[in-house]
């Protein structure tokens, strides 16, 4: 093999070697944008209306303090968010209604909004309970069990 022939080989070697040290020297670079993204806490909202159809928030900025409905409320300022009516507030708060899915009041078959964090069923008002980062909050149109 002359020497123009070996050289000739090595060059496709060596841009090789080069492609792949421009990407170890970026990498880092991009890892590190979607580490500061990853920082961000956040909370995980799910609307199960009980017929089949779903709504899901999945990352929805959390804050020290936050609520179950704080976390509601923030799914109704989304571009594409979700409406709901509360009667009271803070630790009274009650939902009424989510979209046009209405409370179905008293009564051993009637179906009202219900939430759960981390699929436990919430025990105080959605004004109340309070949220950590990641979170998952499921609201749940459903007859309530009164024997879990």
């Amino acid at each position: 093999m002359s020497t123009s022939d070996a050289k000739h080989k090595r060059r496709p070697v060596a841009a090789w070697l080069a492609i792949v040290g421009v990407m170890l020297v970026l990498a880092p670079v991009g890892q590190a944008a979607d580490a500061g993204a990853a920082k961000t806490p956040t909370v995980r909202l799910v609307i199960d209306y009980g017929d089949g159809v779903e709504v899901h928030f999945t990352a929805l900025e959390w804050r020290s303090g936050m609520t179950v409905l704080d976390a509601l409320s923030a799914a109704r300022k989304h571009p594409r968010g979700v409406s709901f009516k509360q009667r009271g507030s803070g630790s009274s708060a009650l939902i009424t209604q989510i979209g046009d899915v209405k409370n179905g009041g008293g009564g051993a078959q009637s179906k009202n909004w219900m939430y759960y964090v981390n699929a436990e069923p919430g025990e105080v008002s959605a004004g109340a309970q309070q949220l950590k980062a990641r979170d998952v909050i499921l609201w749940r149109f459903q007859v309530y069990d009164y024997n879990p």
